[in-house]
């Protein structure tokens, strides 16, 4: 069954630059998952890609952030990090 809701944690925001993407925690269903939103998103979400602000660009796109991380969980197996990328847009 699918996720249909997911609660991001906004004190679990990290830019992890050397990674180039924004980790974070947010509760799916009850329960607590790890993800990460490579850099590309944001650029494709922004036309932009990030300089230091990728926080900002990821608090401005949350909503579409939100169900491509729903889309990523859906194809993955729900442990460890679940990495969102162009492909989970829609």
């Amino acid at each position: 069954m699918a996720a249909n809701e997911l609660e991001i944690d906004n004190n679990s925001l990290l830019d992890n630059i050397d990674e180039r993407q924004v980790e974070f925690t947010a509760e799916v269903d009850g329960d607590e998952q790890e993800f990460a939103v490579q850099y590309d998103v944001l650029e494709a979400l922004s036309g932009d890609a990030p300089d230091g602000d990728a926080i900002d660009m990821f608090n401005r796109f949350v909503d579409a952030i939100s169900e491509a991380a729903l889309s990523a969980l859906s194809r993955g197996n729900g442990t460890g990090l679940v990495i969102v990328s162009e492909n989970d847009l829609e």
